[in-house]
């Protein structure tokens, strides 16, 4: 008990140095923490429930190759973050990590940008759970009615009672979240076994040629072939992404200077290779790669007519799960562990969503940021974050009512806002010769291969901020653009706006000067209990995070 009182106080210690008053519990464990990563990527369900981005734009190499595209360069930026968030564990995340490498005049300006676009993607990632739902329950009904032609407004129902379910449980259950979070690890894992194994045995012996499988393309877009393949990535990236959910939960776990970068599998007594840089980041987005890669594989060896596929009105999942079990109470059994798989994404990354927005709002920099930053005496949890999240997630449903490309639009957005967060931090350190992070910090990536990470990570984020505003299909027409461009247009000029007529008087960023001690003497000890390396002094000449080199 007396060791348990000991690390509260430190923690409250450590975060009162970056100027904030610990208010919300902290009562996840690292189990759970990962359970919640782990519902947020719940890769191998978004990548199977968003066949219908990559199948008519690439075809199956567009599936299993971008997914690994997307995945080695995900896994750069996770192990690249990785770094900051063992050095600055806060609900802030990037915005607070930009502030911390950025130069000194641009700290206000950069991390307020960072911390807009930060709150806008993962608004647009809250709704991604909805749309993906109601998609797959809409796909169920031709199943049993031919005749049945689906309305968006049918969609835009089914996708309110996701997000409402989502927020009941965030305002009422915060205490049963852990469990939530245990919860969803395993279901995801049965559903993953029991579906790859019930499509496989039930579709032998008539696969699909693994010509087709790993090397079949496919361009219904309109676009060049090589263009349309690239837009393809956009189900790889959609199915990686959001990674840095741990980091804006920081708060609520115990010792988070430890145990936000360095969740290991001892819990498994295990200690692989990559144990080095066991980060829970870097393992959510290994586990969902390995899944999803093996899970799509399945799915592409059953699939029957591609072509049939694309077009089903069961959405592409449904119609393979048809295809192979040639059972439509079959597949709709199957189809349950995604559905219930996207209400627990829906769950974690609302929950995610509104510590985001709580903690920007906390340094000053959403509108009403009084509002916004309080925390429910009793409820234990920012509500007011969480209702003004909500509110902005329902508006997002109503581009159902008036775009056929809704689902695209808002998939892009998410992808975009949250790379582009991702790689602002790790952009500026670059620029600043990566000397901007303290050298006692637990996570440090060698430095050659920190470098290579780094750069592919940007590179990445450059090239796919690009193609996913690109419309999805030629010819474009109004109801069928990418809407996303839209959106980022809408947010930046409502940022700009209120840097002028509020950011630039209260906003300063968050604060930067924390107390190395505090960092240092936390990892030195768990260094010493798991036999690690002691840390070593500062890098290079900095003495204080934010000031120049």
């Amino acid at each position: 008990m007396a060791r348990r009182h000991n690390s509260v106080v430190a923690d409250d210690a450590h975060l009162a140095t970056l100027g904030h008053k610990q208010e919300l519990t902290r009562h996840f464990s690292p189990l759970s923490m990962l359970g919640l990563a782990f519902a947020i990527l719940n890769s191998w369900t978004a990548l199977s429930a968003s066949l219908s981005l990559a199948l008519p734009s690439g075809g199956s190499t567009s599936v299993l190759w971008g997914l690994v595209t997307a995945g080695i360069c995900n896994l750069c930026l996770a192990a690249s973050l990785a770094e900051f968030l063992s050095a600055y564990p806060t609900a802030g995340g990037q915005y607070h990590w930009v502030a911390v490498v950025s130069w000194p005049k641009w700290v206000p300006i950069l991390s307020w940008v960072c911390g807009w676009i930060n709150c806008f993607g993962w608004m647009a990632l809250t709704a991604t759970a909805g749309l993906l739902g109601s998609q797959l329950i809409i796909g169920i009904i031709p199943m049993y009615n031919a005749a049945y032609e689906a309305q968006r407004w049918h969609q835009f129902l089914i996708y309110i009672g996701y997000n409402l379910v989502a927020f009941l449980v965030n305002a009422f259950g915060n205490k049963i979240i852990p469990l939530v979070n245990k919860t969803a690890i395993t279901w995801s894992i049965s559903g993953f076994v029991i579906i790859s194994i019930t499509v496989l045995a039930c579709a032998s012996p008539n696969y699909s040629s693994a010509k087709f499988v790993f090397t079949g393309f496919l361009n219904e877009t309109g676009w060049p072939d090589g263009v349309a393949w690239l837009l393809g990535l956009l189900q790889g990236a959609l199915g990686l992404t959001g990674f840095d959910a741990c980091a804006h939960m920081i708060e609520e776990i115990p010792n988070p200077a430890v145990e936000g970068p360095k969740v290991s599998l001892r819990m498994l007594k295990t200690r692989p290779p990559i144990a080095d840089f066991a980060q829970i980041m870097i393992y959510c987005v290994a586990i969902g790669l390995f899944t999803g890669f093996i899970f799509l594989m399945c799915l592409l060896f059953v699939a029957g007519d591609v072509e049939d596929v694309v077009s089903s009105p069961l959405g592409p999942l449904g119609q393979i799960l048809l295809n192979a079990t040639n059972s439509r109470a079959g597949t709709v059994c199957l189809l349950i562990f995604p559905l219930v798989c996207l209400l627990f994404a829906g769950i974690s990354i609302l929950t995610t969503s509104s510590r985001m927005n709580y903690a920007f709002a906390r340094d000053k920099g959403l509108p009403f940021s009084r509002v916004f930053s309080r925390v429910h005496g009793s409820l234990s949890i920012p509500l007011n974050s969480l209702m003004a999240t909500s509110a902005i997630v329902v508006i997002f449903g109503c581009i159902f009512l008036g775009s056929t490309s809704a689902f695209n639009a808002i998939v892009s957005a998410s992808v975009v806002a949250l790379g582009v967060t991702y790689a602002m931090p790790v952009a500026i350190n670059c620029l600043r010769g990566r000397r901007m992070l303290p050298a006692t910090r637990y996570f440090k990536l060698p430095e050659p291969f920190a470098w290579f990470a780094n750069l592919l990570g940007i590179a990445f984020v450059i090239v796919t901020t690009v193609l996913f505003v690109f419309p999805p299909d030629l010819p474009v027409t109004g109801s069928s653009m990418n809407y996303c461009v839209v959106a980022f247009a809408v947010v930046l000029i409502i940022s700009v706006i209120q840097w002028f007529v509020d950011g630039r008087k209260n906003y300063t960023g968050p604060k930067l000067d924390l107390d190395e001690t505090v960092l240092t003497a936390a990892n030195t000890r768990e260094d010493s209990r798991f036999g690690g390396p002691e840390m070593a002094s500062p890098e290079g000449s900095d003495k204080k995070f934010g000031d120049e080199a």
